[in-house]
């Protein structure tokens, strides 16, 4: 018999459950990942869905390399161009480091206006301000309003005090600047151990030059009041009156250069007058008795005898040409009186002036040319050969020297006559004594000689006799 229209409606039981559960098998081969099609017809219709959906999967993929600016898929699965009609090219790797947006949005701007990317801090222009602490934070502390940072120094360690010290007074000693060493020293914690810089300086200055002295009595003037403290310099000559038996070893007259260091401290206003007065009748050392002494003997000299501000004299190329040069002749005229290699060489060593000892030289060879007799020229000889032997007087100066006579030569013909006739004596001395070469030699100047015939000579030519 004919169902009932109710009966024809009235879902089977399995057909119940798959209602429930949204499973309609009627309806499973209308769908293809994930997109609804028309009933197919035949299986090139499902292949051909299955394609479409694959390429709208890869554009999801590119679109936010592109920019947005790329292809896109129409409705029926086609691809879509530009607007000229041409496919942009994609670029995955040539824009890694390109900061235009490329989520497809916007007016193609930079990304966070230009703040982002590394290495980067906020937009250009930006000025940060002064973080305000936050009262309500649950880490804020009121101690820290109130804090002060500062850069914390270690203090040095005693065995490292002469290792680190040395290097910076022996540079000193090179370049002479004061305030160079007073900016290193302060950015030493020193601590109780400042005391130990000028007894360190003084210990090297007894085995250096009188130049060097002189720097450090300067470099102790300068560091007291910015480095060191007057009760400093004084405890630094107390430790260097109590190691003068020690120093004396390595140093024989360090006891008279102490005492020197001494009196130019107490004039230089860093030592108080009253320093040598704690000091009498309380000394049992006698090198420590000599020191004060010699200090005691030099504060009390008057303007008119030995300044003690120059107690270790002018060093080097800091003294004037014109002092320099009476120096020299009159180191001459005492090597002349006494004959004394050595201590010629050792006064020409003290004046600390190897690039002007061609000066010497020209004084000493003047020297001969203005003389009588050939005493002195033996003796000027003798010391020039000794001291080019000894490598005091370098070939470049001896030869500057002799230069000089050369060009000199005719002024001082004017008044020496027989100028020309010594000088080539003396330079045929030289070079025979093996100190200038016979280039220079060559190079030595002869006065034009006249020949004439006289009338009652029978025509014998005769050389101008000097």
């Amino acid at each position: 018999t004919p169902l009932s229209p109710l009966c024809r409606l009235s879902p089977t039981p399995t057909n119940r459950r798959d209602e429930e559960n949204g499973i309609y098998t009627n309806n499973i081969k209308n769908e293809i990942n994930g997109n609804w099609i028309s009933a197919p017809t035949s299986s090139s219709s499902i292949h051909e869905a299955r394609l479409k959906a694959k390429a709208k999967r890869r554009l999801r993929k590119t679109s936010s390399r592109d920019s947005g600016r790329g292809d896109s898929l129409s409705d029926n699965g086609d691809v879509s161009r530009g607007t000229n009609g041409t496919v942009p090219p994609t670029s995955p790797k040539s824009k890694l480091l390109d900061r235009k947006s490329r989520a497809g949005k916007g007016r193609g701007l930079p990304k966070k206006g230009g703040a982002g990317g590394k290495g980067v801090w906020g937009p250009p222009g930006e000025v940060y301000d002064l973080e305000e602490v936050d009262v309500k934070d649950p880490n804020y502390d009121e101690a820290q309003e109130s804090c002060v940072y500062a850069t914390v120094v270690p203090p040095l360690e005693e065995g490292d005090f002469e290792k680190t010290i040395t290097p910076i007074v022996q540079e000193y000693f090179e370049h002479g600047d004061t305030n160079e060493v007073a900016e290193l020293l302060a950015e030493l914690n020193l601590g109780s151990m400042s005391s130990g810089v000028p007894v360190l300086a003084v210990s090297l200055a007894l085995e250096a030059k009188a130049s060097h002295r002189e720097l450090t009595s300067r470099l102790l003037t300068y560091l007291c009041g910015r480095v060191l403290s007057h009760k400093d310099v004084e405890s630094s000559f107390d430790k260097l009156l109590r190691e003068l038996p020690d120093l004396v070893l390595d140093t024989p007259g360090a006891a008279q250069l102490v005492g020197q260091f001494i009196a130019r401290a107490v004039r230089d206003k860093i030592l108080s007058k009253s320093y040598l007065d704690g000091y009498k009748g309380r000394v049992d050392c006698v090198h420590a008795r000599a020191a004060l002494d010699r200090a005691a003997v030099l504060l009390k000299m008057r303007m008119d005898g030995l300044r003690v501000d120059k107690v270790w004299g002018a060093g080097g190329g800091q003294r004037p040409v014109t002092q320099l040069v009476k120096e020299m002749t009159l180191l001459l005229k005492e090597y002349i009186l006494s004959g004394d290699n050595q201590e010629a060489e050792r006064c020409l060593r003290e004046l600390e002036v190897p690039h002007f000892h061609h000066e010497f030289v020209y004084e000493a060879v003047v020297m001969v040319l203005e003389s009588k007799g050939e005493k002195t020229l033996k003796m000027v000889l003798q010391l020039l050969k000794f001291l080019w032997v000894s490598s005091v007087i370098t070939v470049d100066q001896m030869r500057r020297g002799y230069e000089r006579v050369y060009m000199d030569i005719a002024e001082i013909n004017i008044d020496v006559p027989r100028a020309y006739f010594i000088l080539e004596h003396f330079v045929d001395k030289s070079f025979s004594a093996g100190f200038i070469c016979e280039n220079l030699r060559d190079l030595c100047p002869s006065r034009g000689r006249k020949r004439f015939v006289s009338e009652g000579d029978g025509g014998r030519f005769k050389l101008e006799s000097y």
